[in-house]
């Protein structure tokens, strides 16, 4: 699989979903700089290879943010239990749809 180099429309290509988060949390990261925000800013993974994409925290304000290419299906969307049993945390998804408001 060819990754470097790869012009193919981002529909094809096989990486799109990392190349989706990437584009997201570098651009949530100026939008913050921007608006002088001071959240702190993780990724999430459990032992068991669970993750939540991106999680901020802004005064113990949690959230965490599920970022998907494919729109639709948000209802089922849910962040890992793990996760939630261990944080006070809100959820966010995040995808074609409504990556604007997220992003600006």
């Amino acid at each position: 699989m060819k990754i470097i180099g790869n012009l193919d429309p981002l529909e094809l290509r096989p990486d799109k979903g990392a190349l989706w988060e990437n584009f997201l949390v570098s651009e949530r990261i100026k939008q913050m700089a921007y608006r002088q925000r001071l959240a702190r800013c993780y990724f999430w993974r459990s032992r068991q290879q669970q993750e939540v994409d991106f999680v901020e925290d802004e005064g113990g304000k949690i959230t965490g943010f599920e970022f998907k290419w494919n729109a639709g299906g948000q209802g089922r969307l849910k962040l890992p239990r793990t996760f939630t049993q261990a944080y006070d945390a809100q959820s966010r998804f995040v995808d074609r749809s409504n990556f604007r408001e997220f992003v600006m």
